[in-house]
């Protein structure tokens, strides 16, 4: 599937359109350049997909940035009148649009309305890690206000789901890939997650190293069924709190997800994570890198099929500052 993306940030002055990938795409940029929005206004658009409904308030889709009500509709409001806060995915002929200033009735417009039936299969892995807090919190969720968007509670919901009856030959290779980095296998038990180590030790999530609650995270996803061929999968920093001798392996089954026809979405600061997805690629279409910059207080972006191409790269440019500090250190040391 490819999804060609309009977006204008709250947070964010100024906009975009872009011909994703159908493989990996790779969003790269400094802090506030939009990266972690853009991922949930794709994740926003595709759970969409999936509704009978066809009208949904703005608070609906504002629940998918923030955990308050008003913190959405109070950014930028000086910006109404100019466009901000408006965006637009597209699979094929359908399209979703949504504008956080429209007329209150009128917030989010369908062409055509098919967009509620295409039932897109998506997950978003948030930079925070969920699986620690899960005792409780998806049954409180439905009765109190609790400070986690969206994305923050749907990933605990797909975690906590049935494993499949059948597990694929692609995706025992992959869970074996993942269950040899954390030594076991994840589980769900008592309304608690658990890494289950090959010698039997059974470790709650919240002791496990954080690094391994990523891995096992993905583990879970995989054992659950949710990436298959024709799903999306939107991971927001999937380099925090992993050690560099994971990246590869991460990259490697992200790539094997990719072939398979899983269309992944990434936003990073990680070079040497970057780097593993670029020299794994076979062939240039494996994977689109975007970098997002700012250029007169304007966000822009450069997209390139190779990360040595991409321009206004903004963790080039921090790589090329540290080379600059250790050289001038090295010379000062003379």
């Amino acid at each position: 599937m490819s999804n060609f993306l309009t977006f204008t940030g709250n947070s964010v002055v100024g906009s975009f359109c872009e011909d994703f990938n159908e493989s990996i795409n790779v969003i790269i940029g400094a802090n506030a350049t939009g990266k972690s929005t853009l991922l949930k206004c794709i994740y926003a658009a595709c759970e969409f997909s999936n509704s009978s409904s066809k009208a949904f308030s703005q608070k609906d889709i504002q629940n998918y940035f923030s955990a308050s009500k008003n913190a959405t509709r109070n950014t930028n409001q000086a910006q109404i009148d100019s466009g901000f806060g408006t965006i637009t995915v597209s699979s094929d002929t359908h399209e979703f649009r949504y504008s956080a200033w429209d007329d209150p009735l009128d917030h989010i417009l369908y062409k055509p309305i098919g967009w509620t039936s295409l039932g897109i299969k998506s997950v978003l892995i948030p930079s925070a890690e969920m699986l620690s807090h899960s005792k409780g919190l998806v049954a409180m969720s439905s009765k109190y206000d609790v400070p986690f968007d969206h994305t923050q509670m749907d990933i605990l919901v797909n975690a906590q789901l049935w494993e499949t009856k059948e597990i694929s030959e692609r995706n025992k290779l992959l869970l074996d890939k993942l269950g040899a980095a954390i030594d076991g296998e994840v589980i769900y038990e008592n309304d608690t997650f658990y890494i289950v180590k090959s010698n039997g030790l059974k470790v709650e999530y919240s002791l496990e190293a954080d690094g391994f609650k990523r891995i096992g995270l993905l583990w879970k996803l995989i054992r659950n069924g949710l990436l298959e061929s024709g799903s999306i999968l939107l991971w927001d920093e999937p380099e925090s709190s992993v050690h560099p001798e994971f990246m590869c392996l991460i990259a490697e089954v992200l790539h094997i997800l990719a072939q398979d026809g899983v269309q992944i979405f990434i936003a990073t600061h990680s070079y040497a994570f970057v780097k593993y997805l670029d020299i794994m690629k076979k062939n240039d279409n494996d994977v689109l890198f975007v970098s997002l910059y700012k250029e007169d207080g304007i966000v822009k972006s450069f997209t390139a099929n190779s990360y040595s191409s991409l321009q206004n790269n903004a963790i080039e440019a921090s790589e090329e500052k540290l080379y600059e500090a250790v050289v001038e250190d090295a010379l000062e040391d003379m």
